[in-house]
């Protein structure tokens, strides 16, 4: 039925068919969340760099923007 699952998940048709739905489901919403954090932990690491100069993330980021910098971490990366 379904590999990787422990009793009726893995022997039961029912059980199996609801567990791959919600696995779908989560797999689905943690992409989300895995984007979400990371971009929360980016903030973070950036906010932490800047402060070291005496600038807050927000001031930074004006900074960058206004000196035609690309910082979207789709680019950096």
């Amino acid at each position: 039925m379904m590999k990787g699952q422990r009793g009726s998940r893995r022997r039961l048709w029912k059980k199996a068919s609801e567990g791959l739905l919600h696995s779908l489901y989560y797999a689905y919403r943690d992409r989300r969340q895995r984007r979400r954090q990371f971009r929360s932990l980016w903030i973070a690491r950036i906010n932490a760099g800047a402060r070291l100069y005496g600038l807050n993330y927000s001031q930074f980021m004006f900074g960058l923007q206004r000196a035609n910098v690309d910082a979207r971490p789709q680019s950096v990366g």
